[in-house]
């Protein structure tokens, strides 16, 4: 079912794509730029208030659900099917550090000793959301492994570049959002071992959990990841 609601969005994704790169190369640019980067999405309760623009909403909220579908994906082949084994998990880790290390390596090595030598993370991210979309194009041509194989090194390679994003550019990083982030992805682990099956309670602590990661200045997919891997 996972990999069928992949078909029918990769050509959404696709076609979306050339409607962006049309608009955003032609006379009413300035009208895609306001739309992406001004228009703004949020809540406000009192004296609450909680708002991103368009592109921030879609990067940490939409991608955070993205990787939350990914993640149970992966905990059930983890469980049940292709990666269930120590050896077969291993592969896509390892494949996903050689595809952040290598590029960011090639990088440097063009640009060491010069301004722009800390760009070398840039180079580190895949677009998996596309390399996924076009693999479900193909359909039953590609097997099931090689898609099973590809979300996880989707994985690894997402929780690789949210650590150096962490490390080496996050200059605001708030520690006490963190910690209530990790706190309620504790609380989410705590009622699932407790046998609690309550969705509405899991989207509550859920929704918490991927807000205090946002404040945090981590990047919240790490937190849609997570959700996916501590679901029952």
């Amino acid at each position: 079912r996972f990999f069928r609601i992949e078909v029918a969005s990769a050509g959404m994704l696709f076609a979306m794509t050339v409607v962006a790169l049309v608009w955003a190369n032609s006379p009413w640019a300035h009208a895609y730029e306001e739309l992406w980067h001004h228009f703004e999405i949020g809540l406000a309760l009192g004296d609450w208030r909680f708002g991103m623009s368009l592109g921030h909403f879609v990067n940490d909220g939409l991608m955070a659900i993205f990787f939350f579908v990914v993640g149970l994906e992966i905990k059930r082949e983890l469980v049940l099917g292709e990666l269930s084994t120590r050896r077969k998990a291993m592969l896509p880790v390892a494949g996903a550090l050689g595809g952040m290390i290598v590029p960011a390596a090639i990088y440097a090595s063009f640009h060491w000793g010069g301004p722009a030598i800390r760009g070398w993370g840039i180079p580190m991210a895949t677009d998996i959301a596309f390399a996924v979309a076009a693999m479900s194009l193909l359909g039953s041509r590609v097997p099931p492994g090689l898609k099973v194989f590809l979300l996880a090194l989707a994985i690894a390679d997402d929780l690789g570049a949210i650590a150096v994003i962490a490390v080496f550019y996050t200059d605001d990083l708030s520690l006490l959002n963190l910690a209530a982030s990790v706190g309620m992805l504790g609380v989410i682990y705590g009622m699932n071992r407790a046998g609690v099956r309550a969705f509405a309670i899991y989207w509550a602590a859920g929704g918490l959990a991927w807000y205090f990661m946002v404040q945090s200045g981590v990047h919240a997919t790490i937190a849609g990841v997570l959700l996916g891997f501590l679901t029952p």
